[in-house]
C-alpha cells in the first residue's frame, strides 16, 4: 500500500536547501575556527548539514542561521572531544575554560554596540596578525569571537548558538576580547620572522562551499 505523501514532505529537502545553503560560509567559518583544519571542518559541516536536514521537520520558523550554527557547533565540539580522547587529554576542553562567575558580567566589562577594538583591527587591515592571535585562543573564546566579530551575530543569536544565557554571552565575549588583545599585543611585539603559511577558511567567489 502506498501512503500519501504531503507536499511539505516532498519539498522538505528543497526547502532546507533554500534556507540552509545561504549560511554555508558561516557554518564552515565556525567549524574551521574550532577545528583549525580544513578537512576536519568540512567533515563537521557535512555531518551538521545531514543532521540539520534530518531534524528540519522540527524547525518551526525560527531564524535559520542560529539554529544551523548551533548544530555545527555541537558536531564540532564532539569532534574536539574525540580528538582529546585520542591524545589522552582527560580534561574536558569546554569545562577547562568555563568560569563559575561568567553568568554575571562585570559592570565595566559589558560589551557595547559600538565597534570593538577587534572590529577596528579587522577594518584597519591587520588581518594576518589578528588571525594568528585568534588562532592562539581556546576554542571557547575563538567561537564567540567568530560569531560576534566575523559573523556579526547579535547577543540573542549567539545565545541560541551556544545554548547559554545572554549574560553569559556578554561575560564570555568580554573575556575573549581581553585575551585576544593580549595575544595580539604579544605577537605585535615579537621580532619579525618568516611565518609558515596558515590555513584560513576560504571564501569562494559564489559564496558557497561544496557539501557532499
Amino acid at each position: 500500500m502506498i501512503r500519501p505523501t504531503s507536499e511539505a514532505t516532498l519539498h522538505g529537502p528543497k526547502r532546507f536547501e533554500q534556507q540552509a545553503l545561504p549560511h554555508l560560509d558561516a557554518a564552515y567559518s565556525l567549524a574551521f575556527w574550532l577545528m583549525r583544519n580544513r578537512a576536519d571542518a568540512e567533515d563537521v559541516v557535512q555531518d551538521a548539514f545531514i543532521r540539520a536536514l534530518r531534524g528540519f521537520d522540527g524547525f518551526r520558523g525560527e531564524a535559520m542561521r542560529p539554529w544551523l550554527l548551533a548544530i555545527v557547533r555541537n558536531v564540532a565540539w564532539r569532534a574536539l572531544a574525540a580528538r582529546r580522547r585520542a591524545t589522552n587529554n582527560v580534561i574536558p576542553i569546554e569545562a577547562a575554560y568555563t568560569w563559575a562567575d561568567e553568568d554575571e558580567p562585570g559592570a565595566m566589562n559589558i560589551p557595547s554596540d559600538e565597534p570593538s577594538a577587534e572590529t577596528r583591527l579587522i577594518e584597519a587591515g591587520d588581518k594576518a596578525l589578528l588571525s594568528r592571535a585568534l588562532d592562539n585562543l581556546t576554542p571557547l573564546f575563538r567561537e564567540i569571537l567568530v560569531l560576534r566579530e566575523l559573523e556579526e551575530m547579535s547577543y540573542a543569536e549567539i545565545s541560541t548558538v551556544l545554548g547559554v544565557p545572554q549574560g553569559t554571552v556578554m561575560s564570555r565575549l568580554s573575556r575573549a576580547r581581553a585575551e585576544l588583545r593580549l595575544r595580539y599585543k604579544d605577537l605585535a611585539q615579537e621580532p619579525t620572522r618568516q611565518e609558515p603559511p596558515r590555513q584560513e577558511p576560504p571564501r569562494q567567489e559564489n559564496g558557497k562551499h561544496a557539501v557532499c
